[in-house]
């Protein structure tokens, strides 16, 4: 058995059954290792970057593990933005690059790099193996190291002379699920934490993506229906309880939170975080709740968030599923069980409905440009159940975020937050369509400069026929920093460029596609698009973003 062999057989054992990459010289023996796997498909991309997306999205939608791989040298240098991404939102993500020889290294010998160097700072563990059978091993450990304590994303070079030596037996055989363990948190921790929960008034919840992660949308809502207590989430917990559940607010935060929802977090006497950073996007720069103004709490897997903005009564660290389930039973033994009542589910009806009375007219808007409001209502309405919204950072993010009431819970809606690079949501559609073949519909909305920065994944999507929706919304700019500059005096400088026709664009890759500038012609096109077998591309004229009403707290200020 070669390297190469061993690494494919570490990967079957695993249950991999998909892998995105691109070819190169160095990858030669690894690929011929792969052509004979009769378990695993190579879908093959047209960037680097587009495979560690693909693999992002199936990772965060399947419950194991993604694998990208690239080769050496620039192929080494274009995947790192979806590692990045993967490993900065706790996305369990095994990226494989191939190397230079061992032997030649040192010897200026052509896109030769300190591949370790590189993805260490990126990722929880980056491997460097010097042998066949080490390099096996490497890989396997790469699994048990990406879906253990706060997930991640791992790297190991393949340097050409070890794929094709000799490789002794192949190591222990690893799993591609995810989570791999359920700590659970210390027992003190969470008797503090019930008593805490038991004595509050105005409970809130605040769900991160680590309760999709950990599949704790179950518990999640029961511990707020025991409590009485409301659930807001963040931009990637989305779907952590459903959104037309009477105690659910939303997203909150600057980026798709609203000032309803707002209210009644700063109100809250208690906000208890779950499975999430308390990063600047989802609590307004810190200030949400308002320093001192309530008890926090916080349960995540990772100990390095636990207190890390907030002084906390208590501190859980252990898994999502698995803390909540002891803190019912907790909050049962205290006598807080059955309350129920502490947060009126008027107070949120109220609410959603006074926003509603302020916005309705953008969502029925007959105005050209169409306005994203108009997009959104329309997209929402066509979508059938147990769809797949994948959104870019730029703008569909927080509409779609703030708009978008999911009636189920569960991983429904993507949007990567770590980093917030654009040119996601197009490739992003391929890993989605691999790990939910069953969804109702996978679309993928996506500003113009997103876009551009992907469409030669268009023809990915053709060749496999992937049954994708792709929405442009077509403003002609970089949107989200257009209205950032007109926030700070209306001096627009390097932001603006000309607008496309990504409809003949889609059509030019074989792709069925329209282009629509008028709001009455939307809803027939978004219905014939989510009807049509093959992939699919509505190209919208849209307002530009520095003219709407985005939900986005600084510049609504």
């Amino acid at each position: 058995m070669t390297g190469a062999e061993a690494i494919v057989a570490v990967l079957e054992d695993a249950g991999v059954e998909v892998v995105f990459g691109l070819c190169g010289d160095t990858s030669l023996p690894f690929y011929d290792a792969l052509a004979r796997s009769d378990v695993i498909e190579h879908v093959l991309t047209r960037d680097e970057r587009s495979a560690s997306y693909m693999a992002d999205a199936y990772a965060r939608l399947s419950g194991r593990v993604g694998i990208c791989e690239g080769p050496s040298g620039g192929g080494a240098t274009y995947i790192v933005p979806g590692v990045a991404e993967a490993n900065g939102s706790s996305v369990p993500v095994v990226c494989l690059t191939s190397d230079v020889g061992v032997e030649d290294r040192g010897k200026g010998t052509l896109t030769e790099m300190d591949q370790r160097a590189l993805f260490a700072s990126l990722t929880r563990a980056a491997f460097d193996p010097g042998s066949a059978d080490r390099m096996a091993e490497d890989v396997r450990d790469a699994f048990t190291v990406a879906t253990g304590g706060s997930l991640g994303a791992c790297h190991v070079s393949l340097p050409l002379d070890l794929q094709s030596a000799s490789a002794g037996t192949r190591p222990v055989a690893t799993s591609d699920r995810y989570p791999r363990e359920r700590p659970e948190p210390d027992p003190e921790a969470i008797t503090q934490a019930a008593k805490v929960l038991c004595e509050s008034r105005r409970p809130v919840i605040v769900a991160g993506a680590g309760v999709l992660r950990s599949g704790a949308w179950d518990s999640i809502t029961r511990l707020a229906e025991t409590l009485g207590a409301a659930v807001a989430t963040s931009i990637c917990g989305k779907g952590a309880i459903p959104e037309t559940h009477p105690l659910s607010l939303g997203v909150i935060g600057s980026n798709g939170g609203l000032s309803w929802r707002h209210d009644l977090v700063r109100d809250a006497d208690v906000v208890f975080y779950v499975g999430g950073g308390t990063g600047s996007v989802t609590t307004e720069k810190w200030s949400l709740p308002p320093a001192g103004s309530a008890t926090v709490l916080q349960l995540d897997t990772d100990h390095d968030r636990l207190g890390r903005n907030h002084d906390l009564a208590a501190g859980l660290l252990g898994d999502a599923r698995v803390g909540l389930d002891s803190l019912i039973e907790a909050v049962n033994r205290e006598g807080g069980g059955g309350a129920g009542s502490r947060f009126d589910p008027e107070a949120i009806r109220a609410g959603k409905a006074r926003h509603r009375g302020r916005t309705e007219e953008l969502f029925a808007s007959p105005e050209v440009p169409i306005r994203p409001e108009r997009l959104m209502s329309e997209l929402f309405d066509a979508l059938p159940p147990r769809s797949v919204v994948l959104a870019d950072p730029g703008t569909p993010c927080p509409y779609v975020s703030a708009y978008w009431e999911l009636p189920e819970a569960g991983r429904w809606f993507v949007s990567p937050r770590a980093f917030g690079a654009l040119g996601y949501a197009l490739p992003a559609v391929v890993g989605a369509w691999y790990a939910r073949p069953d969804a109702g519909q996978i679309v993928g909305v996506m500003g113009d400069g997103s876009f551009g920065i992907s469409v030669g994944e268009l023809e990915t999507l053709v060749r496999l026929q992937v049954p994708a929706v792709l929405i442009v919304c077509n403003n002609a700019g970089y949107g989200w920093i257009k209205a950032g500059q007109k926030s700070r005096g209306d001096r627009y400088h390097a932001v603006d460029f000309g607008r496309s026709d990504h409809a003949a664009i889609a059509r030019a890759y074989g792709m069925e596609a329209v282009r629509v500038e008028d709001p009455a012609e939307l809803e027939g096109a978004l219905r014939a698009a989510i009807g049509h077998a093959g992939p699919c591309l509505v190209d919208v004229v849209t307002q530009p973003l520095e003219e709407a009403r985005a939900p986005v707290s600084k510049w609504i200020a």
